[in-house]
């Protein structure tokens, strides 16, 4: 006798399902799931996918889940039908020339940590952070509102949810794996090429 306990949920509607999964639904609106730190949530995610799915298309929006890497998120469908234009329920972030850098950065310290097999979290203190940017910046003689400047910029990626301040020690930061959907392939491939327009930036702006 076959069990299809696990089966039958992806067989009811939404609404049949709202009660059960509602703390999921409110998760997914507010920002990004994490596996490791709402374990609850995740596996309910796997589970009633296809629900899920379903409710979210209503209103436009699909989810991105990586299961390999332990997040999913929710991005906006992109509809090229004006008859039925829907409200955009996610804002489109315009993202400073800093906090992009930090960024692409971030992105290819990852690379290069996966290319050594050996981590599979990156962790980074405030100062090799401070360290990877400030090259990148135009010279200044007042050390101190440098610093003061780039630890904003960091605070824009905790905000963000691509950076988390280790428990216990606030100077170090883990780097969110969801930085690979944001940064892409295509933005690697370029990689020196924007990094040189970040130079002519920080030199047209000293």
């Amino acid at each position: 006798m076959t069990d299809n306990t696990m089966q039958q949920p992806a067989n009811q509607t939404i609404f049949q399902l709202n009660a059960e999964i509602s703390p999921l639904l409110v998760h997914l609106l507010k920002g990004v799931l994490y596996q490791d730190q709402h374990p609850e949530l995740w596996n309910d995610l796997l589970r009633y996918m296809g629900p899920v799915r379903e409710y979210f298309a209503l209103i436009g929006l699909e989810i991105f889940l990586d299961e390999s890497e332990g997040y999913a998120f929710l991005r906006q469908i992109e509809i090229n039908d004006e008859t039925t234009p829907l409200p955009r329920l996610i804002q489109r972030r315009q993202l400073s020339y800093p906090v992009s850098l930090l960024l692409v950065l971030l992105r290819k310290k990852l690379v290069e940590l996966d290319a050594g097999g050996s981590e599979t979290r990156l962790i980074l203190s405030r100062d090799q952070l401070v360290e990877m940017i400030r090259v990148f910046l135009a010279d200044t003689s007042n050390e101190a509102k440098l610093v003061q400047t780039i630890d904003r910029h960091i605070n824009k990626l905790v905000d963000f949810g691509f950076l988390r301040r280790l428990k216990g020690d606030e100077r170090r930061f883990e780097v969110h794996r969801i930085i690979r959907a944001l940064v892409d392939g295509q933005w690697l491939s370029d990689f020196n090429t924007r990094l040189q327009q970040y130079r002519d930036h920080a030199a047209d702006t000293a």
